[in-house]
């Protein structure tokens, strides 16, 4: 990955897409500090990101690839635990449950849920502490469409009270409904950006990919 800049503003939803392989997980988990770049730096809340206080990651929010939960305790005992963990009111774990539609599931365990039901657990998870960063990797995976509706309000809302949110899809349709920017990743590279109300929309996403693999084969030869 290389040549890589972007920024986050405050109530900003930025969506980050491109093809299997170009390198939007990886990024993700850069900007979380899951990896470490070999050279350039990331910063959080305006500091480096190696440095950052806990009171700073307490402020965000993620679910990178799959949903972080305890398999055998239940979907309120795992919303209690991330709550703890984050030091947030106790008072967030109903709220997440009655938002994300998980009345009827709150007292089982993760392990007999369904996988669109343990996506919803590991987004209310990170979102239930009203984070000021949100990154979110494919959360619309496994959602039935009642679920990717609820995602769809949720990210709305936080962004309405200033938290700035990257989520990465595969479904360009979809985050074009809520996203302000989209930009597009391709070869570990950041190659520009879409508008969201651009007409026909996947069409130029490919022809923008098919045009930079092209440059980039005309370079390398």
């Amino acid at each position: 990955m290389h040549d890589l800049r972007l920024s986050l503003a405050p109530g900003e939803i930025v969506a980050l897409v491109g093809l299997n392989g170009a390198g939007k997980t990886t990024l993700m988990r850069l900007a979380l500090g899951m990896l470490r770049p070999q050279e350039g730096t990331v910063r959080i809340a305006g500091g480096d990101l190696a440095t950052a206080p806990a009171a700073v990651w307490r402020e965000v929010g993620h679910l990178i690839e799959v949903p972080l939960a305890y398999p055998e305790l239940t979907t309120r005992q795992n919303l209690r635990a991330a709550a703890a963990l984050r030091g947030a009111d106790p008072s967030c774990v109903e709220r997440a449950i009655t938002e994300w539609k998980l009345d009827g599931y709150a007292d089982r365990r993760v392990r007999r849920l369904s996988l669109g039901n343990r996506q919803r657990v590991g987004l209310a998870s990170a979102l239930q502490h009203a984070p000021r960063l949100v990154v979110l990797d494919e959360p619309s995976n496994a959602l039935d469409p009642a679920g990717v509706l609820v995602l769809r309000d949720a990210l709305l809302q936080r962004a309405d009270a200033g938290a700035a949110v990257l989520v990465s899809s595969h479904h360009l349709d979809e985050v074009a409904r809520i996203a302000h920017r989209i930009v597009v990743m391709n070869g570990g590279r950041l190659i520009g950006e879409l508008e969201p109300a651009t007409s026909e929309l996947e069409r130029v996403f490919f022809e923008r990919v098919r045009i930079d693999d092209e440059e980039r084969r005309a370079v390398a030869a």
